[in-house]
């Protein structure tokens, strides 16, 4: 069942539309909230809750990407799961945002600076970005794999990985200097 179908059920307020998630979904679901906690449970009840999430936003929402609405979904309660259960014990290597704090903005020295905006600006780097690199990037900062799952998937070696990753946040920060944020 292609997207648009499943979307429509989920319109016509059809039970259906769970499962046909579930079928076609729910294993990149899992794979999104296990890279963040790292446990089977929890990632298990943050695909549970993604489907809730999903019954309670379709309608009135009509997403254009289906596959990105749920994992953006999926991430996002991840992530509040982690926040509030695991604040303590989080781990480099679970969650690596610690290596992207330094890109970001400031918000005391610019307060009128949106996240909207920083997230088009962001966007706008990784389009220039060789395929290879963005998807390295989105993996490890958006999917919160693991620089050997990454290493992996593309057939590097670690070391290539973690190279790549550190060029790219180095020159992202220079592009949103050059854009006129403060890092």
């Amino acid at each position: 069942m292609d997207d648009l179908q499943i979307i429509e059920l989920y319109f016509d307020r059809n039970e259906r539309a769970i499962k046909e998630t579930d079928r076609k979904y729910g294993r990149l679901c899992f794979q999104v909230a296990k890279n963040l906690l790292w446990n089977r449970e929890d990632s298990e009840e943050c695909v549970n809750d993604t489907y809730l999430a999903l019954w309670n936003q379709i309608p009135p929402t009509r997403p254009n990407n289906f596959t990105a609405f749920i994992c953006k979904i999926t991430r996002n309660l991840s992530l509040k799961k982690l926040e509030s259960a695991y604040a303590l014990k989080r781990s480099a290597d679970i969650l690596s945002l610690s290596e992207f704090e330094a890109l970001l903005p400031d918000y005391s020295l610019a307060p009128d600076i949106g996240d909207q905006e920083l997230g088009e600006q962001i966007s706008a780097f990784l389009r220039s970005e060789k395929e290879l690199d963005r998807n390295v990037f989105l993996r490890r900062y958006w999917f919160f794999d693991s620089i050997s799952q990454i290493a992996k998937r593309y057939s590097l070696g670690e070391n290539t990985v973690k190279s790549m990753l550190f060029r790219t946040r180095y020159k992202l920060r220079e592009f949103l200097k050059k854009e006129g944020f403060e890092v």
